[in-house]
């Protein structure tokens, strides 16, 4: 990996979902497929490696509330992964996940260096995918911070291609950034939903690399 092919000038890095819930390495409640301790190596590694290189990095954090409207357990006569209606907008059912102050909302990635947490969906009413703001409207401190700190062009990699990363990057492209999503540092949650994400990124002139080599 040659994490200088990428100018450090004026780019962020944002690290999306490396939480133990998401992962089968933790044997998460809601793990997405291929996040083994070999995925968790590869992402601290890159994350390392960029820092190294003088990146700024952010780190997403769900932390989501006990009585969450996203958890199926919250809503009777409801199962995992069935789509509610919910005032007006669609809303999948999620088992239990990323419960504030527990071991499964835990970011795995252990790093030092220039590295900021923004948590989300943290409002009980309204999921969050994206790292930007949640579903319904309300920002998080992400933006604020890129702008702080100079950013124009972002690297993002995370879980889940389909979901939280696919969601952060639109939103970062649709602010204005540069947008760069590393494929092989992400995983989705489904083939099917992957491919489509891939391609709405792709719509929005996000650019898809395979790794961090030009």
């Amino acid at each position: 990996m040659n994490t200088q092919a990428f100018s450090t000038d004026n780019t962020g890095v944002i690290v999306v979902d490396i939480q133990a819930d998401f992962t089968e390495h933790k044997s998460g409640s809601l793990a997405v497929p291929g996040t083994d301790a070999q995925y968790i190596s590869d992402v601290e590694t890159a994350v390392r490696r960029c820092l190294d290189q003088g990146y700024f990095v952010y780190f997403t954090q769900d932390w989501h509330p006990a009585h969450h409207v996203s958890f199926f357990t919250n809503n009777p006569g409801t199962e995992p992964l069935q789509i509610l209606e919910i005032e007006g907008r669609p809303q999948v059912m999620w088992p239990p996940h990323c419960v504030q102050d527990t071991h499964g909302a835990e970011i795995l990635i252990t790093a030092e260096g220039s590295i900021k947490r923004v948590r989300k969906g943290m409002d009980a009413k309204f999921d969050s995918y994206s790292g930007f703001a949640d579903d319904g409207g309300d920002k998080t401190e992400l933006h604020d911070l890129l702008l702080k700190d100079g950013i124009e062009k972002l690297l993002i990699f995370g879980l889940a291609t389909d979901y939280c990363v696919k969601a952060t990057a639109i939103h970062a492209a649709d602010a204005g950034f540069k947008v760069t999503v590393i494929e092989g540092l992400s995983r989705g949650v489904a083939p099917d939903t992957t491919a489509k994400a891939l391609e709405e990124m792709k719509a929005k002139g996000i650019i898809i690399k395979p790794d961090l080599e030009m």
